[in-house]
């Protein structure tokens, strides 16, 4: 049975309700996914087996489940998870309250892990990743989104370097605010992240996406033509550790040692 002894954020939906029950803000974010994925494999993705983890409400999860063979969403969001199984009741989808840092799941089990905007709100972002690692198949992909630390407005409370500030200073900035009691996010740097995927071979599609953002129905990310599109593509091709975030395909790789 879970338990709260990392000190997790169990009630995340309930904090942020009108991000977690957007359908057309999360249903435009999983096609996003779907482009890349399809792009990548460059074969018929509906055989693949794939796992959601932070699935919260289940509107991404269910997206994916029109494209993909089976889905299972994992959330420690009890009502979440809850108000998932309710609503989306499709055969080739199931969700299940789990703690991403230890799945309950056999190693080599999933061609594909999705692992959007997650790393910054669990208590040990190494421990995901190793899980991650463990339960995809050789040549299997998680496909990651992540926030920078170095970003001048936090996204989950919109205040100006709020993941940049020390940790204490956090916590009061967030009361102060009244926005909550603490500040759960840990965010790292373009540096730290890759540290943090260095088991993967990395496959960095934030540049491809900026550059062509129809393609992989990215626009209200970014508009093709605009003068957002214009300073993103420097600031990717330039100074990558500044860029507010990432979207990158990490591919397991087993490596043999020879004698």
């Amino acid at each position: 049975m879970y338990s709260n002894k990392y000190n997790y954020q169990l009630d995340y939906s309930a904090l942020h309700r009108d991000a977690m029950y957007n359908y057309d803000s999360r249903e435009r974010k999983a096609r996003t996914m779907t482009a890349v994925l399809k792009t990548y494999f460059s074969c018929d993705i509906k055989r693949f087996v794939t796992l959601d983890i932070g699935s919260s409400t289940g509107i991404i999860t269910n997206a994916l489940s029109n494209d993909f063979g089976y889905v299972i969403g994992i959330d420690i969001d009890g009502p979440a998870v809850e108000y998932a199984n309710k609503r989306f009741r499709r055969g080739n989808v199931s969700f299940f309250k789990a703690d991403s840092m230890d799945l309950a799941f056999r190693p080599n089990q999933f061609d594909v892990v999705i692992c959007a905007h997650i790393y910054e709100h669990v208590p040990d972002s190494a421990r995901l990743m190793n899980e991650i690692y463990r339960v995809l198949k050789p040549g299997g992909v998680c496909y990651f989104t992540a926030g920078n630390r170095l970003q001048l407005l936090e996204p989950h409370y919109n205040l100006p370097f709020l993941s940049i500030i020390p940790s204490k200073m956090a916590h009061a900035y967030v009361r102060l605010a009244k926005k909550g009691d603490s500040y759960f996010e840990k965010h790292l740097s373009y540096w730290g992240l890759k540290r943090l995927v260095r088991r993967f071979d990395c496959i960095d599609y934030t540049r491809k996406i900026i550059e062509n953002p129809e393609k992989y129905y990215a626009d209200y990310m970014v508009v093709e033509g605009s003068l957002k599109q214009r300073v993103a593509k420097n600031i990717i091709k330039y100074a990558p550790w500044f860029s507010p975030g990432y979207i990158w395909l990490l591919k397991k790789v087993i490596s043999y040692n020879t004698p």
